[in-house]
């Protein structure tokens, strides 16, 4: 039954919570009515997009795949092995478990864009520290998450490894890695997008790509060279998002 009074309690904190919420950020759905009419000065500005910088565009969401790619794969490169430490069923001990969960957690709980402005005062800009900022991140949260997958493996797999008297390691190696690894490409691959998009936004603080030009064009007014930068990326995502299909497919 639905209506318990358990459900029916939570249903009320939700509704609470969402009032509060939409009051607290000024959510107003008639003053968005009301400037629907803007959007179509908007659309004027902004279409068509200006193909002229599609040869500019190309150029800068190549830096973009490679700042994505390169701090997405050197995080995942670094947190695999990792991630067996900071898995309960896996971790020698406790101090290690909790020492790799904090290092986690801390790198988490940081924006990237954040580590990103620390990284251009500190390196200067370019896309070297955009790299850095997005695999920082990236160690924090593929971390937990493969963490957490080690957790959740099946013990079955493991047994029989132990059993013909092989250590920890090995148990890590062919007991558990053969079963999370369709999970975590799928966790590499959804980061990986995010970092795409990540990339745009460290390209705003003047970590090269195509946030640069995004945000240049923005300074200077360009609009239909925003749009034209826009679908680029959104081409990316799309193209990043088939390919990792494709290739958990063949692994699974």
């Amino acid at each position: 039954m639905w209506l318990t009074v358990r459900n029916i309690l939570i249903a009320v904190m939700l509704g609470v919570l969402t009032v509060w919420s939409a009051v607290g950020t000024g959510f107003n759905l008639p003053k968005l009515i009301d400037s629907l009419w803007r959007f179509k000065e908007i659309f004027d500005l902004w279409f068509p997009p200006n193909w002229e910088r599609s040869g500019s565009a190309f150029n800068a969401i190549l830096m973009t795949l490679q700042m994505a790619f390169l701090g997405t794969f050197l995080a995942l490169f670094i947190v695999l092995p990792l991630s067996f430490l900071a898995a309960a069923n896996t971790s020698p001990n406790s101090l290690l478990y909790q020492l790799t969960r904090g290092i986690f957690s801390f790198l988490r709980s940081i924006p990237d864009i954040v580590i990103g402005l620390i990284l251009v005062m500190a390196i200067g800009p370019g896309p070297f520290p955009a790299v850095m900022a997005i695999l920082l991140h990236n160690i924090g949260v593929l971390g937990k998450l493969i963490a957490e997958l080690v957790e959740a493996s099946d013990k079955g797999p493991q047994e029989a490894v132990r059993s013909v008297g092989l250590g920890r390691a090995m148990v890590a190696l062919y007991g558990i890695l053969p079963q999370i690894i369709p999970n975590v490409l799928s966790h590499y691959f959804y980061r990986f997008e995010v970092a795409i998009r990540s990339s745009v936004i460290l390209g705003f603080l003047g970590g090269g790509g195509i946030g640069q030009l995004l945000f240049n064009s923005f300074r200077t007014f360009q609009y239909a060279d925003v749009t034209t930068y826009v679908i680029f990326v959104m081409l990316l995502v799309i193209l990043v998002d088939m390919v990792g299909g494709l290739i958990r497919q063949r692994v699974i």
